[in-house]
């Protein structure tokens, strides 16, 4: 539920209609606008009677939310949140666009230094790898587990670039949040609850992917998750779903990406690698993704694809990345001169 106070309203009208939900037994949110304050209502498992309320002075409108997310809706906050991710780097809103590359997993020390220094001079400030690999076969790498947050922890200090990898369970969280800057939250665990609970503990932006064969409205829940537990630092990511295709590794699904825009005040990234599964299609679902109003974009790159221990036919060679760049900052700026003002 939703309670907009009218723009008359004295923050005693409001203390008082916040007094009486915590009595009903729910928890207000205050959501300040720039004319009038609005109050959500959470922690309700279905429809709430509002006659408690009704009358209350200052209340303008009462609105019942029939989503399953609240907190994650632009019904409870209308404008876009801006996530920063550390030092200068932002995501959502106006934001700059923003490129995050790396390998799908960690390998060694000198692969990710070498990853590192590379993006770096590209103007690339996110490092991507995995040091928790959950593969579909149990013969498949692993990734070098802790030993892999240990590696990224050196090369981000060293290289001053920031770092994001996957938590596959609660007990990795902690010391993952210690050790890296944004956490990311995989496909095959969007909707392990008590993973995102925890996550929604920490003071840390997270990466939540799209599972496999999840809608729009499973996405935002499990985003609610987080935002429920505390943390409001959360970016959505497309990767593609899984459907009848054989042609690609998933479908991708850029429609989802003006979808949630509408809906939502969470910042969206898309993840051409995982989506496509080819080397040779990470570009133009990259530029692609620009044209729908994608936050940013997510790709992985290889020193040498050909010997990498995961994902080494969707990675690009370093040759390739920087091509992209390019394109990418090309293709921003005619947006913004050229598109933005028609």
């Amino acid at each position: 539920m939703l309670i907009v106070m009218h723009h008359s309203a004295t923050q005693r009208d409001v203390e008082g209609v916040k007094s009486t939900i915590v009595k009903m037994g729910l928890k207000p949110v205050a959501i300040p606008g720039a004319e009038r304050t609005a109050i959500g209502v959470i922690g309700n498992q279905g429809w709430i009677d509002d006659a408690q309320l009704r009358g209350r002075k200052g209340i303008l409108e009462i609105i019942h939310v029939t989503k399953p997310y609240k907190l994650v809706s632009r019904d409870f906050h209308p404008s876009d949140s801006v996530i920063r991710l550390g030092g200068s780097v932002k995501v959502g809103g106006k934001s700059p666009f923003l490129f995050i590359a790396g390998p799908c997993a960690v390998e060694s020390r000198e692969q990710i230094l070498k990853t590192a220094r590379f993006i770096k001079k590209l103007g690339i400030a996110v490092l991507r790898g995995g040091a928790y690999k959950p593969r579909t076969s149990p013969h498949s790498f692993q990734g070098l587990r802790e030993f892999g947050i240990e590696i990224l922890d050196e090369v981000r200090k060293e290289v001053g670039v920031l770092v994001v990898t996957e938590v596959m369970s609660p007990e990795q969280v902690e010391m993952t949040a210690e050790k890296t800057d944004i956490l990311q939250i995989g496909a095959r665990n969007m909707q392990n609850f008590d993973l995102l609970r925890e996550v929604g503990k920490v003071k840390k932006p997270v990466i939540l992917k799209r599972g496999l064969s999840a809608t729009l409205e499973e996405m935002l829940s499990s985003a609610e998750y987080i935002l429920l537990g505390g943390n409001t630092e959360v970016i959505l990511c497309e990767r593609g779903i899984r459907t009848f295709e054989t042609a690609t590794r998933n479908t991708s699904d850029l429609s989802v990406i003006p979808l949630v825009k509408r809906s939502s005040h969470l910042p969206i990234i898309f993840d051409p690698s995982h989506a496509t599964g080819k080397r040779n299609l990470v570009t133009p679902l990259s530029l692609a993704a620009v044209v729908v109003g994608s936050h940013g974009i997510m790709v992985e790159v290889h020193p040498e694809p050909e010997t990498a221990l995961s994902d080494g036919p969707q990675s690009l060679h370093f040759r390739e990345l920087e091509r992209l760049k390019k394109q990418l900052d090309a293709l921003i700026a005619f947006m913004k001169t050229k598109v933005m003002l028609m």
